[in-house]
């Protein structure tokens, strides 16, 4: 390999990689946010926490990586530029068009990276992360349950424990609403006991009142009852037919499933690595200031360029999934169009679009 194509090939390697590790970091931000809310309201147990954070992770890469990939390279064109290494290359005779094979040395594997995560990697890491929960939830007489806070059930009513055993299985201060058809029903009791009846959750309260009647309305029809000890079965956390979804299924599930929603998913996971392709072509064009020139306006300009991609591809997903354009279409209308921009602007970097006239 040439010695140019080695040193330019190194720093674009080094301010892609150096974009993807702040990109991680706070990506890792947000999935832990997320982490913590949803184990806040009993949905994911604690003991999962580092596991689900690598899963989740895994899943976000083929939207994080092409934005690494675009801010990496735009940075490294800009400061070649800045320091003035483009002028004088320029006068020897290499101008931008020589960056392509460098260029295409750090982007092809960054390219395929991402096709294998977003075809492989990711569905797989989604999968795990939503069985390992609801192995766990299912495995965990507790779950759903968090002493002192209100939690919704996925029937609609509302539970309240207030002081729970290190097992989970002894309760007290309990409040459960629900609601059947038109009329509510509001339990509560001193203590209670939680345990499984054939594979069901069911929750013994213990010394307690209990109120029924209409949910909304202006009648009085209200019934009060005190009992000293009243069975209630409890839903669980987290139906198991949600792995059937398109995004939980692998890539050659997917070829053979005719729905709509299947075809919206598959042509989804091929857009991040063209996606990634056309912004690095954009990225080299982006970087071209001059030394004294800011280079936010290009930061601006390329991570804009890229949440409009990336929202475009979004919204053409649920397009594909409504059927409010054909399956054969897919997202070619819009990644052949920006993989098209990005070579004509690369073709196009350094050259004006009109001949300057004679004098």
């Amino acid at each position: 390999m040439p010695k140019l194509d080695r040193y330019l090939s190194s720093e674009f390697a080094r301010a892609t990689l150096a974009s993807l590790l702040i990109l991680i970091i706070v990506s890792l931000g947000g999935v832990f946010a997320d982490l913590i809310g949803e184990m806040a309201l009993g949905k994911v147990p604690p003991a999962l926490l580092l596991s689900q954070l690598g899963l989740r992770l895994l899943g976000y890469l083929p939207l994080i990586l092409p934005l690494a990939l675009l801010l990496g390279i735009l940075l490294a064109t800009g400061r070649l530029y800045r320091d003035s290494e483009m002028p004088v290359l320029a006068a020897v005779g290499v101008g931008p068009r020589r960056l392509l094979r460098p260029l295409l040395i750090v982007t092809l594997p960054v390219v395929a990276f991402i096709a294998a995560c977003a075809l492989w990697l990711g569905p797989w890491a989604n999968w795990m992360a939503k069985s390992m929960v609801q192995e766990a939830n299912k495995n965990l007489l507790v779950a759903g349950l968090e002493p002192g806070r209100f939690t919704p059930m996925s029937n609609g009513g509302v539970a309240y424990v207030g002081v729970m055993s290190t097992d989970g299985t002894k309760l007290q201060r309990i409040f459960i609403y629900r609601e059947r058809g038109e009329r509510m029903d509001v339990a509560t009791a001193r203590a209670g006991e939680l345990y499984r009846d054939h594979g069901a959750r069911v929750l013994a309260l213990v010394d307690g009142f209990r109120v029924e009647g209409p949910a909304s309305g202006n009648q009085l029809d209200f019934r009060l009852m005190r009992y000293g000890r009243n069975e209630v079965e409890l839903p669980e956390a987290d139906p198991p037919s949600q792995l059937n979804e398109p995004q939980y299924r692998s890539t050659l599930d997917l070829l053979r499933m005719p729905a709509r929603a299947a075809k919206a998913e598959l042509h989804w996971r091929f857009a991040p690595a063209l996606l990634a392709l056309a912004f690095a072509l954009m990225a080299i064009p982006l970087g071209r200031s001059s030394p004294r020139q800011s280079r936010h306006g290009a930061l601006l300009l390329a991570f804009l360029a890229y949440l409009v991609g990336i929202f475009m591809a979004i919204l053409g997903e649920q397009w594909l999934a409504d059927g409010a354009i054909p399956a054969a279409l897919g997202l070619w209308w819009l990644l052949l169009p920006l993989l098209a921009l990005g070579s004509w602007a690369y073709v196009r970097d350094g050259r004006t679009f009109w001949p300057r006239r004679s004098r």
